[in-house]
């Protein structure tokens, strides 16, 4: 860039004299005049909830704050001491978190002095508290160390309250240094203290503490049942402030959690009682939960209805501005111009009414990403008249006030989200020296306060800009360095948002998946064009991580777990047969990893951009399930095949193989690859297909060697409330073919498929199947995954507590038989995989749309009877099966037998 189009020129600064503040001021304040060039740096704006405040005298509540998880300790105490006290608290509570932590200590040598041990640890639990809002872990450490060896001595029990609210605080530390255990058995232990000292409130934050910990170990059923034991301990106390906020942390937990229902009712019963009792902050700030929950459920318009009753009746500038963010949110993901034109003034006005806060400083940080996303889509829309009135410079005064707000407030995490934004703009306006130069600062920062939600997201900004000045090798190890951090935080990002920074939120297709895919390109780029092995693997790896990542967030927390074993060393064992195929869909090109038995990997690509991969795949999704368009689905399954398979189809001929097993990539996941046609033969006819969610197996073993005991349950009438789904007469056929096929059988049928029913009889006997016939629908929501039994759905949530006998016998093969993705959904196939992980089965065959019946009964007993008959594989059983539909003269069309994948073990 020349000296005449540089923003700034030669009076750049890069932050090396030696009166670094004054030039950082003047730099500040020169972009705000000067910046012009569009920004594109797009924000997810979610949930956001600030930092946990300081509770009253135990007894009552402060009705201007939400009630924390972890309260901080008040104690009355002398003068001089009182007012430092109340000081900090004022401090806190505001969000400035250093100058707190100078005040406090200011408090504990006072104590000290005055040989006041208990108020002592009183403050030192608030010191501490307060030093783990600043990421300074072993000061946090040291600081409750002293507090709880001070309420270790004889007369402890006189002080229930201040021992249970320090140990309160440890358990918090302990969370978020990642020791999940420890702050369990302290959180259960601060338990029955409360009780101990009859305090409700208290030990419903307790339990909803353990719930969090549980949730963090990956112990799902465990945390609801902790969250079930609240609703209960709260329906037996009278109406009070107390109750309301529980009841509001209760459902912002569910929220988290995943169950929506749940979370509404608590929200709900939450308002009611603060309208009952005339707390105008309480009933805003309910209702901004409930607008929280509505969004999470797309429910937009009821959503905005609850942000907007929030800005009415909150006294809170701060919770009218997280309403409005998160109403603009919704507006922009819409692209509804002119009703965010008629909200932006509001929010700015709001704005200038935040006191200085770490959250008005990401507040303001937040909407500055908005007015850039405003800006770019009003650009995208061609509305000028609009665009007129924003600025980039608009977003620069806001991020150079929220950096020169963080220094005053010495909130180094905070400045360091200020800096990534501001590196941003940088980014945008491709001055790659400026933004790298503020984005390592950020990065350090970051670093320092322990803030691995912004650290990610620096190290991926770092790697975009030195790839995009051609430091290749230095672009390489940010992102590495990204996708580390991001897989340190994986747990956080999808289970317990609550310990990272609240105002740091993610939507994991914005935020996350891209990482691991520029990475993935970026890496394949760096081959030059001769292919290396190594960096082959490193790159199918970091998109099964992705992989991995994606159904972690679908379930909001981690899931695969168990003994797992490489799939290349399955295929290169001996007499191996089958192939392995990676496809990875990048922004300009579709890249295939493959894996043949005894042979390196290769690749090979196809120049083609991303949108043109998807749209394609669209329109062949909707092809096939139409039994009369078999001419067009040959011919876009044919230009598929050519993407996928042509450039190595000789090798696999004169290899041998006979299976192929693919790791799909995005909307490749909702098409099943036995369709695909190279110009004479559907895939199918030349071999057996299994599909796999990663690089490895949970304990793959044949199936054939076992005596084949199923489970069968089935429904021929959907229940009541799901007219969409048609009646499935042929069950009982389907049923007696397994039974023929020499399958030993036990079945619950219409009535008797229960959900309670199908888990006692899976805990009762050593089954190895289970077939479940009914409908089901796979969606990339959660809440709409699910099956039918005979009282409504069983959602697939629920799926690990259902199918994970208490017998040492693991279910090795579940089929479901009438099941489909959801219509229009371009990523249901997520929900499909979803439910072949959460039931633990090793193999699981599924079907991806409707099938007709009695074909899906044919199918079904040709599966059991070739499985039953011979030594093959499930895979070769299932391409068998398929082989006898395609023959048959009504049932030749790909709608028919191409739906059903078998994902997992095909041994």
């Amino acid at each position: 860039m020349t000296k005449t189009t540089r923003i700034f020129g030669a009076n750049s600064l890069k932050f090396k004299s030696r009166s670094r503040e004054t030039a950082r001021t003047r730099w500040l304040t020169l972009l705000t005049r000067c910046l012009r060039l569009p920004l594109y740096f797009l924000i997810a704006l979610l949930c956001i909830v600030g930092s946990p405040v300081l509770a009253k005298v135990p007894g009552s509540i402060n009705s201007l704050s939400q009630l924390p998880i972890n309260s901080t300790i008040s104690l009355a105490v002398p003068t001089d001491a009182a007012s430092l006290l109340q000081q900090g608290k004022v401090l806190y509570s505001n969000g400035n978190f250093a100058k707190a932590v100078e005040v406090l200590q200011q408090a504990v040598q006072i104590y000290k002095q005055q040989g006041e041990s208990l108020a002592l640890a009183a403050t030192l639990g608030n010191l501490s508290l307060a030093y783990q809002q600043l990421g300074a872990w072993s000061q946090a450490q040291q600081a409750i160390t002293e507090s709880l060896n001070l309420l270790q001595e004889p007369d402890k029990n006189q002080n229930l309250q201040i021992f249970a609210q320090s140990l309160d605080i440890q358990g918090r530390l302990q969370l978020a240094m990642g020791k999940s255990e420890a702050a369990l058995a302290t959180w259960q232990q601060t338990e029955e203290i409360y009780k101990q000292a009859d305090n409700q409130s208290g030990v419903v934050r307790s339990l909803i503490n353990q719930a969090q910990a549980w949730r963090t170990q990956g112990f799902y059923p465990r945390a609801i049942k902790t969250l079930d034991r609240i609703s209960q301990t709260l329906k037996s106390q009278p109406d009070s402030l107390e109750k309301t906020v529980s009841l509001r942390s209760l459902g912002d937990a569910l929220l988290v959690l995943g169950d929506l229902k749940k979370s509404r009712e608590a929200l709900e019963e939450s308002l009611i009682i603060a309208q009952n009792l005339k707390s105008s902050a309480d009933i805003g700030a309910s209702l901004f939960s409930l607008g929280n929950n509505a969004r999470k459920q797309n429910q937009k318009e009821q959503a905005i209805a609850y942000y907007q009753k929030t800005v009415a009746v909150s006294p809170s500038p701060l919770t009218k501005v997280q309403a409005q963010l998160n109403h603009l949110g919704l507006l922009i993901k819409d692209k509804e111009w002119a009703k965010v034109q008629t909200l932006l003034p509001s929010i700015e006005s709001h704005l200038k009414q935040l006191p200085l806060s770490r959250a008005s400083i990401y507040a303001r940080v937040n909407f500055s990403q908005s007015l850039a996303k405003v800006k770019s889509g009003v650009l995208q829309a061609s509305r000028h008249s609009f665009y007129s009135g924003l600025s980039t410079k608009d977003s620069a005064k806001l991020l150079a006030s929220a950096i020169q707000q963080s220094r005053t407030l010495g909130d180094k995490r905070a400045e360091a989200y200020a800096l990534k934004s501001l590196g941003g703009l940088y980014e945008e306006t491709k001055q790659w020296s400026e933004a790298q130069d503020l984005t390592r600062q950020g990065l350090a920062l970051a670093q320092s306060s322990n803030a691995p939600e912004i650290t990610y997201a620096l190290e991926w900004q770092l790697g975009r800009l030195l790839w995009a000045q051609k430091d290749i090798n230095g672009a390489i190890a940010a992102y590495d360095a990204a996708v580390d951090t991001l897989e340190s935080l994986r747990k956080d990002l999808v289970v317990n948002k609550d310990v990272v920074n609240q105002d740091v939120q993610f939507d994991f297709r914005d935020s996350v998946e891209p990482v691991y895919r520029q990475s993935v390109e970026l890496l394949l780029q760096s081959q030059k064009g001769k292919p290396n092995e190594e960096i082959l693997d490193k790159a199918r790896e970091r998109i099964e991580a992705l992989q991995l990542a994606e159904l972690d967030d679908f379930f909001q927390e981690a899931c695969l777990q168990g003994q797992k074993v490489a799939l290349d060393r399955v295929v290169d064992k001996d007499n191996s047969k089958a192939a392995i195929l990676y496809p990875i869909i990048l922004r300009d090109e579709l890249q295939v990893i493959v894996k043949i038995p005894q042979q390196p990997l290769e690749s090979y690509s196809t120049k083609i951009s991303q949108r043109e991969v998807e749209q394609l795949l669209i329109k062949l999704r909707r092809n096939l399930v139409d039994p009369t368009a078999t001419k067009i689905v040959q011919t876009q399954s044919q230009e598929v095949y050519s993407w996928l398979l042509k450039p190595i189809e000789s090798q696999l001929q004169q290899s041998g193989v006979d299976t192929l097993v693919f790791v799909l990539d995005g909307p490749l996941r909702n098409l099943p690859m036995a369709a695909l046609y190279d110009g004479k033969q559907y895939l199918v006819e030349k071999y057996a297909i299994a599909l796999s969610v990663g690089l490895q197996l949970l304990d793959p073993k044949p199936l054939v060697k076992q005596q084949l005991r199923a489970l069968t349950a089935g429904l021929t009438m959907p229940p009541p409330g799901f007219p969409k789904f048609a009646p499935l007469l042929a069950i009982k056929s389907e049923f007696d073919g397994i039974a023929k096929a020499g399958v030993s059988t036990t079945s619950l049928l219409d009535g008797d498929f229960k959900k309670k029913n199908l888990e006692s009889e899976i805990d009762a006997a050593s089954f190895n199947i289970v077939h479940l016939a009914t409908h089901g629908q796979f969606s990339s929501r959660l809440e709409d995954t699910f099956i039918l039994d005979f009282d409504g759905q069983i959602n697939v949530k629920d799926f690990d507590t259902l199918f994970h006998s208490q017998s040492k016998t693991v279910v090795e093969l579940l089929v479901l038989s009438a099941c489909q993705t959801a219509t229009g959904d371009s990523r249901a196939a997520l929900g499909l995989a979803g439910a072949a992980v959460r039931a633990g089965a090793r193999s699981t065959i599924a079907s991806l749309w409707q099938i007709d019946d009695e074909s899906t009964a044919m199918f079904v007993s040709a599966f059991y009877r070739e499985l039953k008959s011979g030594k093959i594989t499930k895979a070769e059983a299932v391409h068998r099966a398929q082989l006898q539909l395609l023959k048959h003269p009504n049932y030749r069309a790909p709608s028919f037998w191409s739906a059903y994948v078998l994902i997992g073990n095909w041994l």
